[in-house]
């Protein structure tokens, strides 16, 4: 698009526009038979034809633009084909100094070279193509062979699978009855096999609870002789002793106790005192719950027996839920983590495992005390080593441990031991010890853990617990052992009547099995048949399978000969293309160099040619440039015009309606009336002379009218003020910028 600026001179016009205006007034107030609605539709029709005129000359130059823009076009491509033009010509020149006998000659000699390189290879390409030919003959011969073979192939395995089919139609009808009786067969055997799995089990249960039975006579008679037998006297001396120490561990009061507890010695007498029996020396597992019930009570009685000779009324308990708690810590804190608390000589130890034992307080929510001792290990030079598990071992094991923390616990300990089971709602100077229940556990090592819970509702360390009257507890396992006996006796009887009837329906199986095999002569012989004839059809189809394969592996060589043979064509064919190409070449620079004196004629004509077509299209660029500048005049021109006419017309307006407007009584004085006028965005002021004015002077000459002498200069006088404003105020107006776009 294009944006063009347009000066517009209308001074002159526009005063011949306000006096004409002026003048089309004053007739109008002179002659009173002239109505304003002449005037209007005169200006209005004078308006209306200037407009027309801007539209025709708008099309005028429209036209104009677009004749410019074409011969711009037509200018850059004529400029683009000189441009191309004089690079032919420099290169037909540059061919003209090039084309001398000698390079000529040259020339020539390369074409004939090339010429003999072409038919060459032209030659080899023919070769190449009749070995292509016979590939390809070959090719197509494997090609119907294997084609052949698979379709024999295809033949002998729908043999086969007839064959087959029938071969299953056969068995099927020989084995219809059979299967049914050997899976009755199989069913029945499986159900012996489960019932005799089943009196195997239930005669381990019995034997087992026949074990259970033994242990817990055993555990009964031993328990009730221990331990009304195995209890620990302390002195009055001591008692009082000891009292004095917990009350205030003085040096004093601890030599003073250690005086009195006579240390080592005391120990191994009272260990002594421990009563040994034959009925004791039977293997147990220290973690079974019969086992753990029998050492937390007995432990618990010692422990309480002390206490009351202490003077202490508030006894421990023993339960189920300490014990396998008691269980759950050692294995979890001490033989998962390798935690030996002793160590291998008693002095190289890691010790109490503190923060399991504060991490397993916070899981039960609850305060734990834990005592340890030498437990299932005995000491021989130095070393420890795990003594046979039996009830007298673990009996002797707990009696033991209790009497060293009365009698053997001093040095660094401090009698923490004997403080464990002497204090009252504390332990060691920890409170919460209100309910203390005991769990007994031995760690992998043969050491023995005794863990002291304070037990509540929340806990549930205390449900499930023992009775304290030993031969109660030991008459209670007793009977739970000989009760479970019983059940296992009675199950094992059932599953003995079970394996009894199973075995009654393998038999009935095995006996239906045979008779139905005797009646199956004819259907043997079917099957018997159709088992030769899928031998053979098996037979036919792999010779059929290995000459297909035969056929297909000389297919597969046939198509790799012919593909090697095709690219060997391309290639043959690509170097003739490459030689032709080269022979082209050569041959067009011998013609270029025979032919220079035409090509450059040829070059230097096309040439002149361009120029001159440039030349024509700048001149007619010119021209079409002049028309657009006489077009872009004239529609200013125009323009200007159609606007004065719309001042001229407002103006009129103006005019008529002041004068139709007027009185008699207002033509007693003169004045002047200001119109202001706006026209696209600008004020536009007239002043003309109104007829009272006229009217006074009217007046002064007795109603002369204002032709000659003085009246008409006074007249011209009005009328040249009128239009001097005016021709200033419209040649403001006049100069102003119009954009077009095209």
């Amino acid at each position: 698009m294009n944006k063009k600026k347009m000066i517009r001179l209308t001074a002159l016009v526009g005063v011949a526009t306000a006096t004409g205006v002026v003048a089309e007034a004053n007739q109008a107030h002179a002659a009173t038979t002239t109505t304003t609605e002449t005037t209007n539709q005169t200006t209005n029709a004078s308006v209306e034809s200037t407009q027309a005129a801007v539209d025709a000359a708008q099309s005028t130059f429209d036209t104009a633009q677009t004749s410019v823009d074409n011969a711009q076009a037509n200018v850059t491509s004529a400029s683009n084909n000189v441009t191309s033009a004089s690079a032919a010509l420099s290169s037909a020149i540059a061919n003209k100094e090039a084309a001398t006998s000698e390079n000529i000659a040259s020339a020539t000699s390369a074409v004939s070279s090339q010429a003999v390189v072409v038919a060459s290879a032209s030659q080899a390409v023919s070769e190449q193509a009749g070995v292509v030919s016979a590939a390809a003959s070959v090719q197509a011969s494997a090609q119907a062979e294997a084609t052949s073979a698979s379709a024999s192939l295809s033949s002998s395995s729908a043999n086969v699978a007839s064959a087959t089919s029938a071969l299953s139609a056969a068995e099927a009808a020989l084995t219809s009855d059979q299967s049914t009786a050997a899976n009755n067969l199989s069913a029945a055997e499986s159900a012996a096999s489960s019932a005799s799995a089943a009196v195997s089990s239930g005669q381990a249960a019995v034997d087992n609870a026949q074990a259970a039975v033994a242990s817990a006579q055993a555990i009964v008679d031993a328990v009730a002789k221990v331990q009304s037998s195995d209890v620990i006297n302390m002195s009055v001396a001591y008692i009082t002793a000891l009292k004095n120490y917990l009350a205030n561990p003085s040096s004093a009061n601890a030599a003073a106790l250690q005086e009195v507890a006579k240390g080592a010695d005391y120990v191994k007498e009272l260990q002594q005192k421990f009563k040994s029996d034959a009925s004791l020396d039977v293997v147990v597992d220290p973690s079974d719950p019969t086992v753990q019930e029998a050492l937390s009570v007995y432990a618990v009685n010692l422990i309480n027996h002390l206490r009351n000779q202490y003077g202490l009324t508030t006894a421990f308990g023993a339960s189920a839920n300490a014990n396998v708690a008691a269980i759950d810590f050692v294995k979890k804190y001490y033989d998962d983590e390798d935690w030996n608390i002793f160590g291998t000589t008693g002095s190289d130890g890691k010790g109490h495992n503190k923060n399991g034992l504060d991490a397993y307080a916070n899981q039960l929510n609850t305060s734990i005390a834990e005592d340890a001792g030498s437990g299932l290990t005995t000491w021989v030079n130095g070393k420890a080593t795990m003594a046979t598990t039996t009830l007298h071992n673990l009996l002797y094991a707990v009696y033991s441990d209790i009497a060293t923390m009365l009698f053997d616990d001093g040095g660094t300990n401090n009698w923490s031991h004997a403080q464990s089971i002497f204090e009252d709602g504390t332990i060691l100077g920890t409170d919460g010890f209100n309910n203390v229940y005991l769990g007994v556990a031995f760690d992998k090592y043969g050491y023995a853990h005794y863990e002291l819970y304070n037990a509540t509702e929340g806990n549930h360390l205390g449900n499930n617990a023992y009775s304290l009257d030993v031969q109660t507890a030991a008459q209670a396992l007793l009977t739970n052992a000989q009760a479970s006996l019983a059940s296992a006796k009675a199950s094992l009887q059932r599953m003995t009547t079970n394996l009894m009837v199973a075995k009654a329906a393998v038999v009935a199986a095995q006996n239906q099995l045979a008779a139905l095999e005797n009646s199956s002569a004819n259907d043997l012989v079917a099957v018997t048949k159709a088992r030769t004839q899928l031998a053979s059809a098996e037979t036919s189809y792999q010779t059929a399978l290995a000459t297909y394969k035969q056929k297909e592996e000389a297919l597969k060589k046939a198509g790799d000969n012919l593909a090697a043979a095709q690219a060997s064509l391309e290639a043959a064919q690509a170097t003739l293309a490459t030689a032709k190409a080269k022979l082209a070449e050569l041959e067009e620079t011998v013609a270029n160099l025979t032919n220079a004196d035409q090509l450059l004629a040829a070059a230097q004509a096309a040439y002149e040619q361009a120029v001159a077509n440039l030349t024509t299209a700048t001149g007619n660029l010119g021209a079409a440039q002049v028309d657009l500048a006489k077009a872009e005049s004239q529609l200013a021109l125009a323009e200007d015009t159609a606007e004065q006419a719309k001042v001229r017309a407002a103006i009129a307006a103006q005019v008529d309606q002041q004068l139709n407007g007027s009185t008699a009584n207002d033509h007693q004085s003169a004045g002047q009336d200001a119109t202001s006028l706006k026209t696209n965005g600008r004020a536009l002021t007239a002043t003309v002379a109104t007829a009272s004015a006229a009217k006074q002077k009217q007046g002064a000459n007795q109603g002369r009218l204002p032709q000659t002498g003085n009246d008409d200069q006074e007249a011209s006088t009005m009328a040249l003020v009128g239009l001097g404003m005016l021709g200033m105020a419209t040649g403001l107006y006049g100069y102003k910028k119009k954009k077009l776009t095209k």
